[in-house]
């Protein structure tokens, strides 16, 4: 029918060429999308007040402040230091746990480093036996144990859980033995459990190992090593 064909021409022409309503014959151009406003995710809003930085690099332990202002001018009166160099420091502090289930299952040692590694806040070395024992079922090179060395922030820091937190939830505390010194200042104690520390979680532990504590110090003496110890408020028994 050529009348409907004409009206669809039509039609489409309008579509393409023809001007829209309210437009003088030119097609109006499409509006302008609004400038999204820039998001600020990471930083800060503006209107902020500026946060203090972080002054990681000037941290200092609480016990070794305390040794720099009270322990040391205690130390040089009470022994009569002619030298600052020559009073007694605490060098470094080991840790070390034996498992000696770990010869039926191997696993059990690397579960013990894991939770000695919360408590030093350090990762330890597992250690493995030199040599095979027959009458323990120990083989060579099976892992027994493990060990951390602490020094500087790090050892300060578990002296300070150690003395403040650890042993007064020890069972049956009496007090730390004074003759646990080797007689060149260096200080030995034991410790039955490892649950007494904040680190681990009672419901999660899977076993209950003992750990040795041993605290090196500069002193040349046992007299010497007890003083600096005291004067960090160690539990001596009397």
């Amino acid at each position: 029918m050529p009348e409907a064909e004409d009206k669809k021409a039509a039609k489409g022409g309008a579509k393409t060429g023809g001007a829209k309503k309210g437009g003088d014959g030119a097609a109006k151009a499409p509006a302008a999308k609004k400038a999204a406003k820039p998001r600020n995710e990471a930083g800060p809003r503006a209107d902020a007040p500026p946060s203090a930085p972080l002054n990681v690099e000037n941290y200092a332990p609480r016990l070794k402040k305390h040794y720099e202002e009270v322990v040391r001018p205690k130390l040089i009166e009470e022994f009569g230091y002619k030298n600052p160099m020559q009073v007694p420091t605490i060098e470094k502090i080991v840790l070390n746990m034996g498992v000696g289930e770990s010869t039926a299952d191997s696993k059990k040692a690397s579960v013990a480093a894991a939770d000695l590694g919360l408590i030093a806040g350090q990762k330890p070395v597992v250690t493995k036996a030199r040599k095979a024992i027959s009458t323990f079922k120990v083989r060579e090179n099976m892992p027994i144990g493990a060990k951390v060395t602490l020094r500087k922030t790090r050892m300060y820091e578990f002296l300070d859980r150690l003395v403040n937190v650890a042993l007064p939830r020890v069972r049956d505390f009496r007090g730390l033995n004074p003759k646990s010194f080797d007689g060149r200042g260096n200080y030995a104690l034991g410790i039955k459990e490892h649950l007494v520390f904040p680190e681990i979680n009672y419901d999660k532990a899977e076993s209950v190992w003992g750990m040795d504590v041993v605290i090196a110090t500069t002193a040349k003496t046992d007299e010497e090593a007890q003083a600096l110890l005291t004067h960090f408020n160690f539990p001596f028994r009397q």
